[in-house]
């Protein structure tokens, strides 16, 4: 299956807090795209590996997204080396996407700076002929994605370019609270987080409606780019 965009994220959730909008309103236009994990999020002070795994599908459904796999990286400890480049170079070659959406480039969870880096390399590795990769003992054809964009998460990151999400921050925000082990639940017995309040659920509306009034619209999401865009015309930007 060829898909239009894959999305990666160092955990369950980090797709959908960071491009949920955006990953919704492509799919409303007819684009194909998935959603790769890195980890199963098992250090998560909330909830399990078990409990995420499910939520990940729930909310993988409510996007409509075409597929979603998850790599099972350690945690906290998976690392930007060869291992773990080969498995992420299977995903892009298997997939094939021209947009890779991938973490923050900086941010407070060092997973999430991690994550980005080793996705941005592993997508440049990904178009070298002489690396070679398998699945299922079929070889892959070497694939580059044409461009990598880093959403952005708990930091405030100047984004490069935002995207118009009007009309599907609904679905972005329900997307989110099918995580209902990690987000606001006045009944949870378990210890709370940066992300457990409900005063970060309604963050996450206050950045989108921010990013959007930025640029004159109601909702927006932010990107950074590894290098400039190139348009046709100046009338492209309008």
């Amino acid at each position: 299956m060829k898909l239009d965009i894959l999305v990666f994220g160092a955990h369950p959730d980090d797709a959908e807090l960071g491009a949920g909008g955006t990953i919704a309103k492509e799919i409303a236009n007819g684009k194909k795209v998935g959603i790769i994990d890195l980890t199963r999020g098992e250090l998560g002070t909330r909830g399990s590996a078990k409990i995420r795994d499910a939520e990940a599908k729930a909310a993988a459904d409510i996007l409509k997204v075409s597929v979603r796999e998850n790599l099972g990286f350690r945690d906290g400890f998976f690392i930007n080396d060869e291992t773990h480049q080969i498995e992420i170079i299977k995903m892009i070659r298997k997939y094939r996407p021209d947009i890779v959406l991938c973490n923050a480039v900086e941010d407070r969870h060092i997973d999430h700076g991690k994550g980005s880096k080793l996705v941005s390399d592993a997508c440049f590795l990904s178009g070298l002929i002489k690396i070679h990769t398998q699945i299922d003992d079929i070889n892959q054809d070497a694939w580059r994605p044409k461009v990598v964009y880093h959403y952005i998460q708990w930091k405030n990151i100047t984004p490069d370019f935002v995207v118009d999400i009007t009309g599907f921050i609904d679905k972005k925000v329900a997307a989110i609270l099918a995580y209902g082990s990690q987000f606001h639940d006045p009944d949870s017995k378990e210890p709370e987080t940066p992300i457990s309040s409900k005063t970060f659920i309604e963050s996450v509306n206050y950045r989108a409606r921010d990013m959007g009034r930025l640029v004159g619209k109601e909702y927006a999401e932010g990107f950074t780019v590894e290098r400039l865009i190139a348009v046709d015309s100046l009338a492209s930007l309008i």
